[in-house]
């Protein structure tokens, strides 16, 4: 078992919440129980998320899109109101983690999908990837799109959709779990990234075409399932307490 107040000011600090500006509210959302045994992990808030914590018996819920955001309303009425009793009726505590989970370089989803894809993690010493919370990583030798797909379906698990238009021989990569920007496509292209990874599809057919760079498109859900896994694995380690990860793929 281990306190409330520990577990939190442990993630805090580890997860370097206050460093990232995010719209999310980052940290513990919803207060439950003093006393923490289990400790869940899942990728989305919602009361069905809840309710499978609550089947698990979990006390105290990591989750990457939490249920308060920046620009949406705070008010506990319609669908937060739900949520909330999902919660509070089983005295679960809530704890969201947004893009410092998507950015930390040891248990981060992106410093994640370069390990599964055997890629070593590049420090982005120059600042020349500054913009993008992604990360930049090289091959030991040369790949294949098909060889990292393969990985990357096996080991997520995820149906990838690939722009299959760069090099045959893949040495640099830039990961960036979720969603991308048109700014973090263009930046990857300027810098001559020979594969861009990221989750949820747009359209940048004419853009990866233009600037010879494959694309994967992994899934947004299955992209950010690799970093709370990482995580829980660090806290199980860290603590004596039970953990769960709560699957629930949106197939999206």
């Amino acid at each position: 078992m281990i306190q409330l107040k520990e577990l939190v000011a442990y993630l805090d600090s580890y997860l370097k919440i206050e460093s990232v500006e995010d719209i999310c509210w980052n940290g513990l959302q919803v207060e439950g129980k003093q006393k923490i045994g289990t400790i869940g992990f899942a990728v989305d808030a919602g009361t069905t998320t809840f309710e499978k914590a609550n089947a698990l018996g979990v006390d105290f819920l990591i989750v990457h899109h939490g249920m308060f955001w920046k620009y949406s309303n705070p008010s506990i009425a319609g669908v937060n109101r739900k949520r909330f009793e999902a919660l509070d009726q089983n005295r679960i505590s809530l704890y969201a983690v947004h893009l410092p989970l998507d950015k930390h370089r040891v248990v981060g989803n992106n410093a994640e999908l370069l390990s599964v894809i055997g890629a070593k993690m590049v420090e982005d010493t120059e600042g020349k990837a500054s913009k993008s919370i992604g990360c930049d990583g090289l091959f030991s030798k040369a790949t294949s799109l098909e060889f990292v797909v393969k990985k990357l379906e096996r080991s997520l698990p995820t149906r990838c959709k690939t722009l299959p238009f760069g090099s045959k021989k893949i040495k640099s990569v830039h990961a960036l779990s979720g969603s991308a920007s048109h700014a973090d496509i263009e930046n990857a292209i300027k810098r001559k990234i020979d594969l861009f990874i990221t989750g949820e599809e747009m359209e940048l057919y004419h853009a990866a075409l233009d600037g010879a760079m494959h694309v994967i498109f992994a899934g947004h859900h299955a992209t950010e399932t690799v970093g709370l896994k990482a995580l829980m694995k660090k806290v199980k380690k860290k603590f004596s307490v039970t953990t769960k990860f709560i699957d629930l793929p949106t197939g999206l």
